[in-house]
């Protein structure tokens, strides 16, 4: 089985789109999608700097409107009857669309809030995330504990993302777990703890003008890596997942035994796919950063076949 990833937060980088936009109706699908959105994709992806993306106001949509804008160009290309799809963090919201869980328009319209409602719940408290790299995962998770951290994003491929306090993470950098790097992240905030609580009850309200279907495709949650049965019980998922913990982890050990052959992560491309060539070793990957890269896609799709 292949695996279409959407990547999450932090993907981003200045000018991305500007080699999509030179594709037939990219264009004005993003237009489409700026609307939807409530934020102007097209300037954002392709002039605005490396701060102002960082936003996650503007960061969130951007990143999901570009997933989409992948995917479109690939379905174009061949067949991805077989493809099973999940999302990292603010990805979930196009993997949903991506699966038929949502319509394009209403994913893009909920991340437009959940980006705005995040982005006002991190500025409440000054939080930070740091990704822990190497190490043992049980030490590592005691150390985050130890420091009053929450383990926000549960990578896999020895990566776990600590989210709490800019103090409390100073204090870990200088008690880094035994054979561990503590990288600080370019965040708002501590995303995907109880920090981000706030941001749910905006988030749950556009929800419930939201009719969602049933998944067409493999779909996994990284709630636990589960597969996804019920469309409606995805989205409440999608509404509380914003104030917790995201289990990769569980999603890879899930494509395992699901009998991945390849892994294709959508643009904006590369963390998913690092991360998949440290913890599925064996599984080739394709990094869809430009549309240069969608042959190389078409290709691992067809060996599967």
């Amino acid at each position: 089985m292949i695996v279409i990833a959407c990547p999450g937060q932090g993907s981003q980088t200045p000018g991305f789109l500007n080699e999509w936009l030179d594709l037939p109706g990219a264009r004005e699908a993003l237009g489409v999608a700026s609307e939807r959105a409530g934020v102007d994709l097209i300037q954002h992806g392709t002039v605005s700097d490396a701060d102002t993306i960082r936003d996650t106001a503007i960061a969130q949509p951007l990143i999901v409107a570009a997933s989409l804008l992948a995917w479109n160009q690939l379905s174009a290309l061949t067949a991805l009857d077989g493809a099973g799809v999940a999302g990292h963090s603010v990805g979930e919201f196009a993997a949903a669309a991506a699966a038929g869980v949502l319509g394009e328009g209403d994913s893009l319209q909920l991340v437009g809030v959940r980006g705005r409602a995040m982005a006002e719940a991190a500025a409440q408290v000054e939080t930070g995330m740091a990704a822990v790299v190497g190490g043992v995962e049980d030490d590592v998770l005691a150390k985050i504990e130890a420091h009053g951290l929450t383990p926000a994003n549960r990578n896999g491929g020895g990566q776990i993302v600590a989210a709490g306090a800019l103090s409390a993470l100073d204090a870990l950098a200088d008690d880094a777990p035994r054979g561990a790097r503590v990288i600080k992240l370019q965040v708002a905030g501590a995303f995907h703890t109880s920090y981000m609580s706030g941001a749910i009850p905006a988030l749950q309200a556009a929800a419930d003008g939201i009719v969602a279907a049933d998944p067409d495709r493999p779909l996994w949650t990284n709630s636990d890596g589960s597969l996804v049965t019920s469309g409606a019980d995805y989205v409440k998922l999608l509404v509380s997942q914003v104030a917790n913990p995201v289990r990769w982890d569980a999603c890879m050990e899930s494509f395992q035994s699901a009998g991945i052959t390849g892994l294709i992560e959508l643009a904006p491309a590369g963390a998913l796919t690092g991360i998949a060539k440290r913890a599925l070793k064996g599984v080739p990957t394709v990094a869809v950063k430009t549309p240069a890269d969608l042959e190389a896609a078409v290709a691992l799709i067809a060996d599967a076949a």
